[in-house]
């Protein structure tokens, strides 16, 4: 039986990727939903599916319960954020509804609570599962696989360079700029200390690319980590823009913020992305993703692993949206048998995530002993 996947924001930055990468799937029905039918109309025409797609109208926002009871979707995928402002009600009327659920949020509290709605979930027997992205689900899957040759993993630093000619939209920038020069805690030598966001300017070599800045940045692992992997002593996320006077100019903007001056960034989120679109000249579409592991190895000397991942061609968007194309085509299939509410770690292996994107203009550069 063929599954009817509903992509909430299947139009949008993300959704199209994954309605896109869906459309293919012969054990996949797809429904694209957002508030315009018109536009889920025409970007339906765009992609020809395997099996005649539907345009759906539904608001997050609106009468959620009757518009699933209408549309009656097996499967859910959560795309249309910013999450930084949401709760979890999307989830909730799914479980009502009975059909499984999967985000890509990348709010630290949003993933890390979703957990809450865990004996629901099992009462109605479907799966929800928040943070189907590149955090927490790439990078725990990393960590997992260097793991083993650690004795003790000590630290991690990481973080992601965009690409300026990534096709960005206003939710993925209003929730970057929500907590740019606002507080946020991180662990740091063994305690939570309190950073601030677009803070800690750093810079990261990469293979091809360079040169990339990096600030803090807030984000679900941060909460996660130190209870999954508990002798962790110190973390560090940072994201950065590709160009790096935009950086700097983002970098200032949250000094405004700390100093009482500007409120948030992310109510001029719109203003701010059209502004960062008139430096695409200057830009490339090739975007980074990096992690620093350190801790002691099991011949007790001091141990390092590096993990790079290199998307060109605009291709990096791919990245944060292959664990909800990977579960929706588990539970589309029947081979997902595990239920209840969880954060996405550890439902997807490294080597499973990296054979995933094979094909896409993106490259690995990794050591050894993963």
């Amino acid at each position: 039986m063929v599954a009817r996947v509903l992509i909430i924001g299947g139009y949008g930055n993300f959704g199209s990727y994954i309605a896109r990468s869906l459309a293919g799937d012969a054990e996949v029905r797809l429904l694209v939903g957002g508030r315009s039918v018109a536009k889920a109309q025409a970007f339906i025409k765009s992609i020809r599916p395997v099996h005649p797609a539907e345009a759906h109208a539904i608001d997050i926002n609106g009468e959620l319960p009757e518009a699933l009871a209408r549309i009656a979707p097996d499967v859910v995928i959560h795309t249309s954020g910013p999450f930084q402002t949401q709760d979890h009600r999307v989830a909730r009327a799914c479980i009502a509804q009975g059909c499984h659920y999967v985000d890509l949020a990348d709010a630290r509290d949003f993933v890390a609570t979703i957990d809450s709605l865990d004996a629901e979930a099992k009462a109605r027997d479907v799966l929800v599962v928040s943070g189907a992205s590149s955090v927490p689900c790439l990078t725990a899957a990393i960590v997992d696989a260097y793991l083993p040759c650690f004795a003790r993993l000590d630290a991690v630093d990481y973080g992601i360079s965009a690409a300026q000619h990534t096709n960005r939209g206003v939710a993925t920038s209003s929730a970057v700029l929500s907590y740019v020069g606002k507080p946020m805690t991180m662990l740091r030598d063994g305690c939570l200390k309190t950073v601030f966001g677009w803070e800690d300017t750093h810079a990261e070599h990469y293979p091809e690319l360079g040169w990339r800045l990096f600030g803090n940045c807030d984000i679900p692992d941060l909460t996660l980590f130190p209870a999954r992997y508990p002798t962790l002593r110190s973390m560090r996320f940072g994201a950065g823009h590709e160009l790096k006077l935009l950086h700097l100019g983002t970098r200032a903007l949250g000094a405004l913020v700390r100093l009482g001056i500007i409120r948030s960034l992310d109510r001029h989120a719109s203003f701010l992305l059209r502004l960062g679109f008139l430096f695409d000249r200057l830009g490339s579409g090739r975007s980074g993703f990096h992690m620093i592991l350190t801790g002691a190895g099991h011949d007790g000397r001091t141990k390092e692993r590096r993990f790079h991942l290199i998307a060109r061609s605009g291709h990096g968007p791919y990245i944060p949206c292959m664990p909800a194309i990977l579960l929706a085509r588990r539970l589309a299939r029947g081979s997902m048998a595990m239920r209840g509410a969880t954060p996405c770690l550890g439902l997807i292996d490294l080597d499973t995530y990296l054979k995933a994107l094979e094909g896409l203009d993106i490259s690995i550069v990794r050591d050894a002993d993963a």
